[in-house]
């Protein structure tokens, strides 16, 4: 197993850590400046979210500077993506921040791409994340840590940026799932 595989491992193992410190009562405190509050659980989890995030362009990088681009990597990066941010957004909403009905959008999405993935792997085609993908997982990171930090820095202007980023999100959700399968259509035909 080569670095860029080792890194998207490393995402993947930070989730039950992030799930942890976000979801288990821990009585830490709490950082408040004004009117704004933030419990410290909800901050650390954050920055382990963002932290595993990062990896996702860090493996990147090196698996193509270096050449080492494999097919277990093709498989393995946008499975690591879909388990860290299905499992934060599962989180948002147990915790109320989230609307159900965004993130079911959103994991209903990443089902269906897996189904396409899974119909290629069977006829022996391995499809990379597209960039459509790409910037649908950058933005859905970005509204999730937004959300998590309780849309610090933008709530001290009084702008609800955490809840048009999830806006957002799902909205390049549908539309590079749209993008996914057009682009993909001739996988699922073959497969008749």
């Amino acid at each position: 197993m080569n670095l860029p595989n080792k890194i998207t491992i490393s995402r993947v193992m930070l989730i039950p850590i992030f799930l942890i410190v976000l979801l288990v009562p821990f009585h830490w405190g709490t950082l408040t400046i004004g009117s704004w509050s933030l419990p410290v659980t909800h901050f650390v989890a954050a920055l382990i979210f963002i932290v595993a995030s990062c990896t996702d362009w860090i493996d990147g990088y090196y698996a193509r500077k270096f050449n080492l681009v494999t097919n277990l990597g093709k498989f393995l990066d946008p499975l690591a993506d879909k388990l860290l941010v299905t499992a934060a957004f599962i989180s948002l909403v147990q915790l109320g921040f989230t609307p159900a009905w965004m993130v079911i959008i959103i994991i209903s999405r990443e089902f269906a791409v897996t189904g396409i993935r899974t119909i290629a792997a069977a006829e022996g085609v391995v499809i990379a994340a597209s960039q459509a993908g790409k910037v649908k997982t950058w933005i859905q990171i970005i509204a999730i840590s937004v959300t998590l930090l309780h849309n610090f820095p933008f709530a001290f202007i009084g702008i609800p940026f955490d809840q048009i980023s999830l806006w957002i999100a799902t909205a390049i959700t549908l539309y590079s799932g749209w993008d996914y399968f057009i682009k993909n259509k001739e996988v699922m035909l073959k497969s008749k």
